[in-house]
């Protein structure tokens, strides 16, 4: 299978590791360039630095011969402009964008785009094999009504670290898995109460809608330097 990856950032980067590992053939379309230079030195793919809004990278990525075509970077806008390109320009069977704001999911669904609110979070929740139970509990409880929240924290000198035992967080909400990169490598760490939330993390949490706020407020508060 041939996938397209518009963006190369933590959640793009581990899409293209899990499919790599399967002998998948992958490209990724970058516009940061350090970060174009990260990924042709530590992995085993095509990677174009562009912007995937734009027709001319995409043929560059030879879009018309792939199976899939993922939107995973942190614009909402930008994933729907890139996959409407991919299914009305190249005629890809299958176009799957990540959407950072829940209110958007409609927008995307009605133009036969796949709305996910992350990406691969709960294959690695399954492979784990923890936190399974309050995810299951927490759709259960609210029927499906349950946001997916992405939270970064600020970067080294802006964010004190702070174990997640000392977290205030609002009721029905669990903090999931936090993405962070360790000497280059980006890594998933399932958070337990003494896991430690450090500057540049980013965390995954479930909530319901009323609490998401909050719950934010929770992560990034009382964390300052």
């Amino acid at each position: 299978m041939y996938v397209v990856i518009a963006g190369g950032g933590k959640v793009g980067r581990s899409i293209a590791v899990d499919l790599l590992a399967d002998r998948h053939e992958v490209t990724i379309i970058e516009l940061i360039e350090d970060r174009c230079e990260e990924l042709l030195r530590d992995h085993d793919l095509l990677v174009i630095h562009g912007d995937a809004c734009e027709v001319r990278y995409l043929e560059q990525a030879r879009l018309e011969r792939a199976d899939v075509f993922v939107a995973t970077t942190h614009e909402d806008d930008d994933n729907f402009v890139a996959c409407q390109l991919a299914l009305a320009s190249f005629s890809v069977p299958r176009a799957i964008a990540r959407v950072n704001a829940p209110h958007n999911e409609e927008i995307f669904d009605r133009m036969n785009i796949e709305a996910v609110s992350t990406t691969s979070l709960i294959s690695r929740l399954i492979r784990e094999e923890l936190t399974v139970g309050e995810l299951i509990h927490l759709y259960t409880l609210r029927a499906g009504k349950v946001n997916l929240v992405e939270i970064d924290l600020p970067q080294t000198g802006h964010y004190a670290p702070r174990s997640v035992v000392d977290l205030t967080l609002p009721r029905e909400s669990v903090l999931v898995c936090i993405f962070r990169m360790v000497d280059g490598v980006d890594e998933t760490v399932i958070p337990r109460g003494d896991t430690e939330l450090l500057p540049g993390d980013q965390v995954i949490a479930l909530t319901t809608p009323e609490f998401e706020d909050e719950l934010r407020a929770a992560v990034l508060s009382g964390g300052e330097a």
